[in-house]
């Protein structure tokens, strides 16, 4: 096979090299950057970083290795590997949807498909290197990544297969405590390391197999996993505001501190002030649990001027970054600072994505604050910089922040094109004015992935001052599963 795609290479050294170019020009040319020279640097790095991987693993007669260690054909689909989901789910699928063809989209759900039906265990991979599952990080978020592109309109796969492949893998007992989490709702931390980590990963997994299902009509399916995407609650302390690891009679572990970070404790790289805030299906229902929208601002702002001094992290994996209790160098903060938005206070988004940008990204070897980790956080910047952000892939929706670029347009998909406009933009002028989609006023602080890809104008006012009655009602804020029915 590896002679054979050498073979398959005709021209020689430069007639490849030149095609190798003309391809990456061509995927780079998807997204057309206005912006000053350092950042149009900056971004251009990191949506070239972001389509890296996947990558093809399958040789140019379609075999390949799969996860069972055996030879397989891929029959009308490239097989694709290297999956780092637990990272990847959050925002490089959610970009590859908008910037790569919808065959190589369709590639990465049939490659995952693939794998899962020749696992020994008969589950979608977890974080597959080369073919082969490592059990890497947690969650079953290959889930997420299907949902997500299935509800966005990929096609070309057998989608019932798919939700049942999903299924498999969220009821797979011997899995990261999975037994436990569905007899009890959460996984106990005296089953089971990083329990109140994998009890809201899985539950959000939950909800993206429960959209799917409802799209598809499967309802007694749909109702089933909508159950468990509540079970963040069983987890989450109401009394101190954090979610906690409960032990299998049901009582919270103690002692506790949200600042601890450990290897093999409570949480996943990371500790309960990162943790607490991963509901991305219904941030509504976390924010009533915490006291309502108030409440909820002061605890963001209590995270990011966190005064960290007295506190030693050298010990902890992937710790980096930080902006109080805020970690940019890894993943399960960064949805964090768009969470403002959820409390009707955009304008705080606004500052804190300055803030992050400003901090954690620079064009040098060293320029990202943490591991890239397959793109994800090359991912973050990229769509930052375009001013919006997917913080709960399946429910179809990207929420605001504000733009860091000039102009930008993406030629989508479907051959269409999508622009972004800042106008005013400015280092002092960090906060959104106003904002208007195809020319008519945007007073809701999200953007759906439908309006995206039917083309169009989305065009930002920057200025000095915030404006503090943009998206402060109720009924302008992103999707939450518990008031979404009301809407």
């Amino acid at each position: 096979g590896a002679l054979a795609n050498l073979d398959s290479e005709t021209g020689g050294f430069d007639a490849v090299a030149a095609a190798s170019r003309a391809a990456w020009q061509q995927a780079l040319g998807t997204v057309d950057l206005d912006a000053p020279a350092p950042m149009k640097r900056k971004v251009a790095t990191a949506l070239y970083h972001a389509l890296i991987a996947p990558g093809v693993f399958s040789d140019v007669d379609g075999r390949y290795r799969g996860p069972d260690d055996q030879v397989h054909e891929a029959e009308g689909f490239t097989f694709h590997s290297t999956f780092s989901l637990w990272d990847t789910f959050r925002a490089e699928h959610p970009l590859l949807l908008l910037v790569q063809p919808e065959q190589r989209n369709r590639d990465f759900v049939k490659s995952l498909l693939a794998s899962q039906q020749e696992s020994p265990f008969g589950i979608l991979p977890v974080w597959q290197f080369h073919g082969r599952e490592t059990w890497t990080m947690i969650g079953y978020h290959a889930v997420a990544v299907i949902a997500d592109a299935y509800l966005k309109g990929v096609r070309g796969f057998d989608a019932d297969a798919a939700l049942a492949a999903m299924v498999k893998s969220a009821t797979y007992g011997p899995y990261g405590g999975l037994d436990e989490y569905m007899k009890r709702g959460f996984v106990p931390i005296d089953r089971e390391p990083e329990a109140a980590s994998k009890t809201v990963e899985y539950a959000y997994d939950d909800w993206t197999i429960a959209r799917m299902a409802r799209a598809l009509g499967k309802t007694d399916i749909a109702a089933t996993f909508e159950g468990r995407a509540a079970n963040w609650r069983n987890s989450f302390d109401a009394k101190t505001g954090f979610l906690r690891a409960r032990k299998s009679d049901g009582a919270l572990r103690t002692p506790f501190d949200p600042t601890a970070i450990n290897y093999g404790s409570d949480y996943t790289e990371g500790n309960a002030w990162q943790y607490s805030w991963f509901v991305p299906q219904d941030q509504a229902a976390m924010f009533a649990l915490l006291g309502g929208d108030k409440a909820a601002v002061a605890k963001l702002d209590a995270m990011f001027n966190y005064d960290n001094s007295k506190l030693d992290y050298s010990h902890a994996e992937d710790i980096a970054g930080l902006i109080g209790q805020y970690i940019h160098g890894n993943e399960p903060s960064h949805h964090v600072a768009y969470l403002y938005s959820y409390a009707g206070q955009p304008w705080r988004t606004q500052e804190r994505l300055a803030q992050i940008v400003a901090s954690q990204y620079k064009a040098a070897p060293d320029g990202l604050s943490g591991n890239d980790d397959l793109g994800q956080m090359s991912a973050w910047l990229v769509f930052t910089a375009l001013g919006f952000y997917p913080v709960a892939p399946g429910s179809n929706q990207y929420v605001i922040g504000r733009p860091f670029v000039n102009r930008a347009a993406l030629t989508l998909p479907n051959g269409k094109r999508f622009t972004v406009a800042a106008d005013g933009l400015a280092d002092a002028n960090r906060y959104v004015g106003r904002v208007t989609l195809n020319g008519r006023a945007l007073e809701r602080t999200y953007l759906t992935h439908e309006e995206l890809m039917r083309g169009g104008d989305l065009r930002f006012t920057m200025q000095a001052t915030p404006n503090k009655a943009w998206g402060a009602t109720a009924g302008a804020r992103p999707f939450s599963m518990s008031t979404a029915a009301a809407r």
